[in-house]
């Protein structure tokens, strides 16, 4: 009777939206011990692999550089197959007991193969959600939106074939108010509603693959990649320490912005709205410098016209980026990289060309596809890229499995903490491209305000977009929408700048929910960079404030970062932390980067010190903007009483 009563149950609630399956966790996991066959399986697996990941590269980089129709089915069609090699070799690994393999490198390469992954997923399953993830990459891709145009009503013809880049410079340049909110709304309510079904089936099948892989949902699935059960932990408390800085930079910029738009669009004390922060996911607040920057008489940090004054061309940026790694001691580019790299617009075919680092996995071939521009912001991502190609350089005779990161963020850490020593006055002075006086106390103010535009301001949403998401697979779809704009409130300070209900979704306005990117590596990059800068600096024997520091032609910053690339994946994290420190810590920590900031701290303190609440206080009039109206008098959701209701119902029918 039982049994038959808790299947009822589970059939009843799960139609209303609310996760209550009571079935046993099933770990997928062989009996086999054999280390010899193990060790076999390993080897196969690692040439094959490799060829793999280098049709799949070729493909992808030979339609991103000529996009055509008949390169994009090619290109499909290597994905396709990558994805069935991917479940042929779960299958393979599945056999093994990884637990009680003897060898700790073949466990640790074992463990890989048989957790995150959807594999474990029967074949119609399997390749339903591979394709449910395309055809969400697909509409992201392809979603248009309409124009501002005053005056014009609804049922009237405007412009209706704005793409995400255009959307983007809107928000970037944009400084009327109704014509961001406009833009914001369109794309939100675009991109969101013929996502949210597919999302919630993706969510559905995640979870099932997880638990079959052994675990309790697919958000710790996820949080098993750090491998490491304190990590959520060690997370929050670095957040913890970062919302004073955060709170002061926004009470700031909340000023500043009233001053610019009026307290009808900003409401004193409270959060901001979401569209008037230069940013469509008001994620990086650097397009908004203008407003904000303390200084004005010393704003000029652009060595762009510098650049162009030089004659500077592709090549020569790329010959200095290139010179930068030499100086401290790392590796040249191979003579692949010089000859297959795309680092101009072609003229006469169509292009992707967001910059970006390419590892085809042979440890020849590397390169780089970028469309370069004469200017400081491609200077600066040329050094950034090529920060990945060595990395990918000093862990390529690795195993496959083993060549990437210590943990997920750190790739882009490392290539970030570059950027820092880049991005810098004082090289910039140094390399011969800033002719200003660097010791400048109010151009140094405003440098690092343009930082933290970018830094500071992107820590809370680089958090939580993957606590959305860890709450979403544990808790279930019901309040997706709800809960995203109650976390974006909570941690951001950040409120839509029109009301959102539960038929829309905009958590999938960023590309990585819908294509299925985790995001917690991008918080931990954010760390992890200025962690990675501070240890540099120490070594190249930095004195003075840490955002001064220049780690150009220090060959003793560069065997930190050799040590750092060299070991991959190889080895757990924390063990690459504690060598990074010398033995002082094995965490990540956010002590640098206030350490960073510690400068525009004091000057911020300063600057809010009359006013009356630092951070935001939160109106139910905020809240109203996205709470569903589906919450009874006592407060719990409605869905879940009549839940609740039903099954009462059902017991009673039994008992009877």
């Amino acid at each position: 009777m039982w049994v038959s009563l808790v299947a009822k149950i589970v059939i009843i609630v799960g139609m209303n939206g609310v996760i209550c399956d009571l079935e046993s966790v099933n770990w997928l996991r062989g009996t086999s011990t054999d280390l010899t066959k193990a060790l076999q399986f390993l080897r196969e697996y690692d040439t094959e692999a490799s060829e793999m990941c280098f049709r799949v590269n070729t493909a992808q980089w030979q339609y991103s550089t000529n996009m055509t129709d008949l390169l994009k089915r090619k290109m499909v069609e290597e994905q396709t197959l990558r994805a069935k090699f991917d479940k042929l070799t779960w299958k393979r690994a599945v056999v093994f007991d990884w637990t009680r393999i003897s060898d700790p490198v073949a466990r640790r390469q074992l463990k890989m193969l048989t957790t995150n992954t959807r594999a474990s997923l029967s074949d119609e399953k399997y390749n339903e959600i591979y394709h449910l993830i395309s055809e969400m990459k697909d509409i992201y891709a392809t979603t248009r939106t309409c124009a501002y145009a005053p005056g014009i009503h609804d049922n009237e013809v405007t412009y209706c074939d704005l793409g995400l880049e255009d959307i983007q410079t809107i928000m970037a340049k944009s400084k009327d108010h109704k014509e961001l909110a406009h833009t914001w709304r369109e794309w939100h309510d675009k991109i969101g509603p013929p996502l949210k079904n597919k999302y919630m089936r993706y969510a559905d099948l995640a979870n099932q693959a997880a638990r079959l892989n052994g675990f309790l949902d697919a958000g710790e699935e996820m949080r098993f990649m750090y491998e490491d059960p304190d990590f959520e932990n060690e997370l929050a408390q670095t957040f913890h320490k970062l919302q004073p800085l955060y709170k002061e930079l926004l009470t700031y910029v909340r000023r500043k912005l009233i001053e610019q738009y009026g307290d009808r669009v900003v409401r004193p004390e409270g959060p901001l709205p979401a569209h008037i922060l230069g940013n469509l996911w008001a994620q990086d607040w650097t397009n908004i410098a203008d407003i904000v920057l303390p200084y004005p008489k010393f704003a000029d940090m652009d060595v762009t016209v510098e650049i162009l004054r030089q004659g500077f061309t592709p090549l020569r940026m790329f010959q200095m980026a290139e010179e930068f790694f030499t100086s401290m001691g790392l590796k040249p580019m191979p003579p692949e990289f010089w000859r297959h790299s795309m680092i101009e617009r072609p003229n006469g075919r169509k292009v992707q060309c967001t910059a970006s680092a390419w590892d085809f996995c042979n440890n020849i071939d590397f390169r780089i596809k970028q469309c370069t521009e004469m200017n400081m912001k491609n200077l600066i991502m040329i050094h950034h890229e090529m920060a990945h190609i060595e990395y990918y350089l000093y862990y390529s005779d690795e195993p496959y499995l083993f060549r990437d990161g210590a943990n997920p963020g750190f790739h882009e850490g490392v290539a970030n903490a570059i950027v820092l020593s880049v991005f810098n006055l004082k090289h910039l002075w140094r390399v011969g491209l800033f002719n200003t006086n660097t010791d400048n106390y109010e151009l140094n103010i405003n440098f690092l305000m343009l930082m933290a535009l970018k830094k500071v301001a992107y820590a809370p949403f680089a958090y939580l977009l993957e606590q959305w998401r860890y709450d979403l697979f544990e808790s279930g779809v019901t309040r997706m929408n709800a809960d995203w704009w109650d976390l974006r409130l909570r941690y951001q300070g950040v409120v839509p700048p029109a009301t959102r209900s539960d038929a829309h979704f905009d958590a999938a306005a960023k590309r990585h929910v819908p294509a299925d990117v985790p995001y917690a590596r991008y918080y931990v990059a954010l760390l992890l960079e200025f962690q990675v800068f501070k240890v540099a600096c120490q070594a190249a024997g930095q004195t003075g404030p840490l955002h001064g520091c220049d780690l150009y032609r220090s060959r003793e910053a560069g065997r930190v970062l050799m040590d750092i690339m060299r070991s991959g994946k190889s080895k757990h994290w924390r063990q690459v932390i504690r060598s990074m420190t010398r033995g002082e810590t094995d965490r990540i920590s956010a002590d640098a980067m206030l350490e960073y900031f510690d400068p525009l701290l004091v000057w911020l303190r300063n600057q809010n010190r009359d006013e009356k609440v630092v951070g935001w206080t939160t109106f139910k009039e905020d809240k109203a903007l996205f709470q569903p109206l589906i919450y009874g008098g006592s407060g719990v959701p409605t869905a879940k009483l009549a839940c609740i209701f039903v099954v009462v119902l059902v017991f009673i029918q039994f008992v009877q």
